[in-house]
């Protein structure tokens, strides 16, 4: 008994756990996508047909993945360097954000077929789907996230004082959480008002790209790359009430609030797994290797599955491999 107790307590101090628990992510299968060239950048998902999108930005296309059969189902050619895809059930449409020509193209989710053009300028970057409010958000230009209805109908943008990076839609759409690491800062939205409500500096941590909401705790979830850091902020006010080292080159974080988990993936090469004890306490419990430039990554609390990206780089073709979330 007194052994297990020391066991835990050392564990509760290093960041580890126990040597006989299992790891917190299992890789369950890899998909291999020869012929998929380039940056790969963000995904979106359709549950109830099990389909995974990947913006495989740096080959003009949007691959499909057949989330039960575990190969590629589809591909979405004739893009201009997508950089966010969003699968809205309630239309079945696909919204495509390219970031070359600043488009976001809308394709039918069954065919496949083109169905429209949004012209945002340029840049279109990261999307995001409210379901509560039946929209679409895209990040796009110099500073701005605009709101599509599912059809692609615009409702009305929002500007920001740069380029806006990864953001979080609170549930029915009230309030933003915008990372924008041009401007140094976080930028909280009011979408009723159209405007900006506040602005959180980002001076000691700074190029924070992604993102993730626990809308539940009231706590927002950023990573920085200078220096590789996970920051947890109370959403009422912008404090920092922790942080903790993260995997470098970072581009997807994800909450899983079920498990009361962070999943971290970055370019250095492994995933930061870390446990939030409660709404002001973390701890890493998880260094999953994976490979050099692997940094997009999606995560499904539905499929207990996070999905990575892994580029083509030397030798090794491009592939998305799949972890299971441990229990």
């Amino acid at each position: 008994m007194w052994n297990l107790l020391l066991t835990l307590f050392v564990a509760a101090f290093s960041g580890a756990l126990p040597a006989h628990q299992a790891p917190p992510l299992r890789l369950v299968a890899e998909i291999p996508l020869p012929n998929v060239q380039g940056r790969i950048d963000h995904f979106g998902i359709d549950l109830k047909g099990q389909r995974l999108f990947m913006s495989a930005l740096g080959n003009n296309t949007v691959e499909v993945l057949d989330l039960h059969a575990n190969k590629r189902l589809h591909t979405i050619a004739g893009l201009h360097e997508p950089q966010g895809v969003t699968y809205a059930p309630d239309s079945n449409k696909i919204f495509v954000a390219n970031g070359d020509d600043g488009m976001v193209q809308v394709y039918d989710g069954t065919t496949y077929e083109f169905v429209s053009t949004l012209d945002l300028g340029s840049d279109a970057d990261d999307t995001r789907y409210d379901t509560a409010a039946r929209r679409v958000y895209v990040g796009y230009g110099d500073g701005g996230i605009a709101v599509l209805d599912s059809t692609g109908k615009m409702l009305g943008e929002i500007a920001v004082p740069a380029h806006p990076e990864a953001f979080e839609v609170e549930k029915g759409g009230g309030r933003i959480y915008i990372n924008i690491p041009e401007a140094h800062e976080i930028a909280v939205a009011d979408w009723q008002h159209r405007s900006i409500v506040a602005q959180w500096p980002m001076e000691e941590y700074q190029s924070n790209f992604p993102m993730a909401l626990d809308a539940e705790d009231h706590r927002l979830f950023v990573v920085t790359r200078r220096p590789a850091q996970f920051l947890a902020l109370d959403t009422a006010s912008g404090r920092m009430v922790a942080h903790l080292d993260a995997v470098g080159d970072s581009d997807d974080l994800w909450y899983d609030a079920a498990r009361k988990r962070i999943y971290i993936s970055g370019g250095e090469g492994f995933i930061t797994v870390l446990d939030q004890q409660d709404a002001d306490h973390y701890r890493g419990i998880g260094r999953i290797p994976t490979a050099p430039g692997a940094r997009t990554s999606f995560f499904s609390p539905e499929l207990g599955r996070l999905y990575l990206a892994v580029p083509h780089r030397g030798r090794r073709e491009t592939e998305l491999r799949v972890y299971e979330v441990a229990h």
